[in-house]
């Protein structure tokens, strides 16, 4: 049985995980040939591998721009026109909660501080994409392993990856959410148990939830997912003609393919967070008794 609130063992750093090299930008990332930008982005990954080897497990702090700001108060401010129409209620309170506005990009030492006051859920810094096992399965330690750096100030509208403003707009509110954080942990644990079906069941339950969701909210229907929330191209296109909003379901759910680069045509609606935590954790729960036969 999976419990809820059940404290991860040992350390919390992430030496056991594999991530893509910085360095290695594909050639149509909009800081491939800027090589102030493949710097920056080199000294802020090597923060996250210098926090591997900390025996504080002290989050690094790091001192953002002028230009990092100005890219950060460029779309948070934005997107807030956005998301006071269509973001869930819940969602907005919690930026307000920790104290996420358009001024400063904020740290991520005291977003998890925050955090583990309120769910005890902790974030931890990364040096960027993360392989699907090992980034979900973090999760299950109730951590959320998070990109520090700023996207390419040429495209300040558009990320190939995620940086702060996906990690920090799009999916810290969340995790303010107990029955979110619950439900986040089950999919952490998983993932860590799961074999290679299930891992793809599991990664297409993440995408029409953390990062596409909806949510009823009353008898309108709000966003949560990050991916929307991080984006106000996405946001509006949700909401418009040319997409299927359906009620969640979960084997449609885990059964139903997605394509990562296009405007998603279909998405789904939860009825709550806590029907989705409790959904999910027998989803889990078969895994477990999968593995035993």
């Amino acid at each position: 049985m999976l419990t809820e609130f059940e404290q991860p063992q040992g350390e919390f750093l992430t030496s056991d995980i594999g991530f893509e090299e910085i360095s290695s930008l594909p050639i149509d990332h909009p800081g491939a040939h800027d090589p102030a930008y493949r710097a920056r982005r080199d000294l802020i990954a090597g923060f996250a591998r210098r926090y591997r080897d900390d025996a504080s497990h002290e989050i690094p702090l790091v001192d953002y721009t002028a230009d990092e700001t100005e890219v950060w108060r460029h779309v948070c401010c934005r997107l807030e026109k956005a998301q006071a129409k269509r973001a869930c209620s819940f969602y907005l309170q919690a930026k307000k909660d920790l104290g996420i506005s358009c001024l400063v990009v904020p740290q991520l030492r005291d977003l998890s501080e925050k955090l583990q006051r309120i769910t005890q859920f902790r974030l931890a810094p990364i040096e960027g994409l993360v392989e699907t096992r090992a980034f979900l399965s973090w999760l299950g330690r109730r951590t959320m392993l998070c990109t520090q750096y700023v996207r390419h100030h040429s495209r300040p509208d558009y990320t190939p990856e995620p940086d702060v403003v996906h990690e920090f707009i799009g999916h810290v509110p969340a995790f303010t959410n107990p029955a979110f954080a619950d439900f986040s942990e089950f999919i952490g644990k998983g993932a860590a148990i799961a074999n290679e079906e299930q891992l793809i069941q599991l990664g297409r339950l993440y995408w029409f939830t953390v990062e596409f969701g909806l949510v009823q909210e009353g008898a309108g229907i709000k966003a949560f997912g990050a991916g929307l929330l991080s984006s106000y191209g996405e946001l509006e296109y949700a909401f418009s003609k040319d997409v299927e909003r359906r009620p969640f379901d979960l084997r449609t759910v885990i059964n139903t393919p997605y394509e990562y680069s296009d405007m998603q045509p279909l998405l789904f609606v939860i009825p709550s967070y806590a029907h989705l935590k409790e959904v999910t954790r027998e989803f889990i729960e078969s895994f477990q008794a999968e593995s035993k036969k």
